[in-house]
């Protein structure tokens, strides 16, 4: 099993929803189920599977999980398969599923045992045909590319006032400002929140300097836990933070001083502590979705760190994580922000050129992100990876990644 999630943001890049895309079979060994044989056996839709197992709370904070639904897997028993509350799921349907009447029993059936439902891949010139069912739909997806959205919204005003409007495929800031702008959309879906820095856009600020400051300390060889100490007593609140994880650690013990507090958690755990909480801090004024982004792929990297046979530099690929969108957090091009941050070289080469080893841990966790199975597939049958152990990996990093920050 793959699975994965994709963001929608509303137009205060607040996430809404998240959409989960699963696959069962490797498409590189098993090329024909990318055409009609991955229909085989759809009675379960194995994106269900992933919810349940998981539940919302650990998915997606609680927040809505659109589940995609096809012409065979929406006639199968949902209710048996998906054992979350129904007004948590969204069957998202595409236009392999027809506006005719044993569809249009099944969408009202569906939407009578409370789950929502949402549409996508559909023509505009089927918007009439399809009235029908988009009456029964909360969602429908439009690709902005190819709709004019002004027109769009007077007809959906009028037609189905109760559905909401999502642009797809939004890949750059300047299109999702611009379509924010516009107000046409309640949602946004697409790559736009993660695009690198091409250009700098402000100085860094006084507090992301002294932030920065901590990571340089933490990061050095055999760095100096009273000098640690010393740059966390500048911030209340990496104080606040380091006492309450000492305090659970250390029921009995008397806390004398910030350096006391880091002699009690040790070197290693205090680099790992001082390097997540730093990069929360860092992403403090930028979309919640962004802290998300970095701690799993951080965890992510660290989990997959044995199936890349680099397993002894485990750590350095959770730190390759947390700074693979550096730039977005300090607002600079990754070239000016790597100047600022000390990492090891297997880092910098990784997130500057593409290149080495940890590279291809990068690549594939980007890929992954983005549901390119194809791609996946090739990489575990070219690097021998079982596909269950990354199943894993993602799963143990979205768990660490809720007990990091609860919901």
């Amino acid at each position: 099993m793959l699975a994965t999630l994709i963001p929608l943001f509303d137009d205060k890049m607040t996430v809404c929803a998240y959409s989960v895309f699963a696959r069962k079979e490797n498409l590189f060994l098993n090329p024909s189920y990318a055409g009609g044989a991955r229909f085989d056996g759809a009675g379960t839709v194995h994106e269900l599977e992933v919810v349940s197992s998981m539940g919302v709370s650990t998915l997606s904070g609680g927040k809505e999980v659109f589940v995609p639904v096809n012409q065979f897997s929406i006639f199968a028993e949902i209710s048996l398969q998906c054992t979350v509350p129904p007004d948590k799921v969204v069957l998202l349907m595409d236009n392999t599923i027809l506006a005719e009447d044993n569809y249009i029993k099944r969408v009202k059936e569906l939407k009578e045992q409370g789950y929502k439902l949402a549409i996508r891949k559909l023509p505009i010139n089927s918007f009439e045909e399809y009235r029908e069912i988009l009456k029964c739909c909360s969602y429908i997806l439009l690709d902005h590319v190819k709709i004019d959205i002004s027109k769009a919204k007077i007809y959906f005003n009028k037609q189905y006032p109760g559905i909401k409007l999502c642009a797809v495929n939004v890949d750059t800031q300047e299109d999702y400002d611009e379509l924010v702008a516009d107000g046409g959309y309640d949602l946004y879906e697409g790559s736009f929140f993660r695009m690198p820095i091409m250009e700098s856009e402000t100085d860094v600020s006084p507090l992301k300097v002294n932030y920065i400051e901590l990571l340089n300390v933490v990061n050095a060889p055999d760095y100096d836990l009273t000098d640690a100490a010393d740059v966390i007593g500048k911030d209340p609140a990496l104080v606040i933070s380091l006492l309450e994880i000492v305090n659970r650690m250390a029921l009995n013990s008397e806390i004398t001083s910030i350096r006391h507090a880091a002699a009690m958690l040790g070197q290693k755990e205090l680099k790992r502590w001082i390097n997540t909480a730093v990069t929360k801090e860092l992403c403090a004024d930028k979309p919640s979705e962004i802290v998300r982004l970095v701690m799993i792929r951080a965890k992510f990297a660290e989990n997959l760190a044995n199936d890349f046979e680099l397993g002894i530099q485990a750590p350095e690929l959770f730190i390759m994580g947390l700074f693979s969108a550096l730039d977005i957090m300090l607002g600079k091009t990754m070239v000016e922000s790597l100047e600022m941050v000390q990492v090891s070289k297997n880092v910098k080469e990784a997130l500057l050129n593409n290149q080495g080893d940890f590279a291809k841990v990068l690549h594939f966790i980007k890929r992954y992100e983005d549901a390119d199975w194809e791609e996946i597939s090739r990489i575990l049958v070219l690097e021998n990876i079982d596909m269950d152990n990354v199943y894993n990996a993602y799963l143990g990093a979205l768990r660490w990644y809720r007990d990091l920050i609860p919901a």
